[in-house]
């Protein structure tokens, strides 16, 4: 999103993160109407894979998920089509957001494994087309934020040690900033995979991230004056959402129990 690296370390974290808010509430409207919505999660989860693949950062991962989701909304279109487009989604926004060189190369995709049992085929020709369809369908702007645009401003005061664990102060402070970032990630992660987070606005649901993960650390207080001051949300406001990234954890592993 053309902002520099580790932006929220900056003396200008105040201005860009208003930034972000600001353009958040211009955010495109979701209806969750694609006659494909049942197979979204598995979209999410292949531009997760190719991401993963070539190490591409959270922003670019959920910025493509994000694009795919806006297009699926207004489009019917096959299920060969989206695969086109979820890679395509992918490109675009690691374009956005990565460096140059980070961008995955058209002949190591088609190299993938996942690629041949797809049974797809990428050509630079297709791509164009296809991007070029995207950028007019959001109007050539990709400045959309996303939780991943949030979420390591919030991480950046998530644990301090004047917390409590268990109620005890706390032993290990960068022990647990460590674990904190593990679980933050992860429930952003998980936040990808329902399209039923988008009811949320970005920031709120990385600050639910943060607020979950404090609930998983035995952290007190959950949601102490810093994080309501620096995010602008109340726990209250934070709880429908949290629930929601809790929930999903405990049906994922319950289906891996099971």
């Amino acid at each position: 999103m053309e902002l520099e690296e580790q932006w929220w370390r900056g003396q200008l974290a105040a201005d860009i993160y208003q930034a972000l808010r600001y353009k958040e509430l211009k955010l495109p409207s979701y209806k969750g109407q694609s006659p494909q919505l049942n197979l979204r999660r598995y979209f999410a989860d292949l531009i997760a894979i190719v991401s993963n693949r070539f190490r591409l950062c959270p922003a670019a991962r959920h910025l493509a998920v994000y694009l795919l989701d806006l297009f699926m909304d207004r489009y019917d279109v096959t299920v060969q089509q989206l695969h086109m487009i979820s890679l395509s989604c992918l490109l675009l926004a690691s374009k956005f957001e990565e460096r140059e060189d980070r961008v995955p190369k058209l002949e190591i995709l088609n190299s993938l494994g996942c690629m041949s049992s797809m049974n797809l085929v990428l050509t630079k020709q297709g791509l164009l087309h296809m991007e070029l369809l995207l950028l007019e369908t959001f109007q050539w702007n990709l400045y959309l934020p996303t939780a991943a645009h949030f979420i390591e401003y919030y991480l950046s005061i998530a644990v301090h040690e004047g917390d409590l664990h268990d109620g005890w102060p706390l032993t290990f402070l960068e022990k647990t900033k460590l674990y904190m970032a593990k679980y933050a990630d992860y429930f952003l992660e998980v936040s990808l995979q329902d399209h039923v987070f988008l009811r949320f606005a970005p920031s709120l649901v990385a600050a639910a991230c943060v607020a979950a993960s404090r609930l998983i650390l035995h952290l007190s207080p959950t949601w102490p004056p810093r994080l309501l001051h620096l995010t602008g949300y109340a726990w209250e406001s934070l709880v429908p959402c949290a629930e929601k990234l809790l929930m999903c954890v405990c049906a994922r592993h319950d289906s891996c129990d099971s």
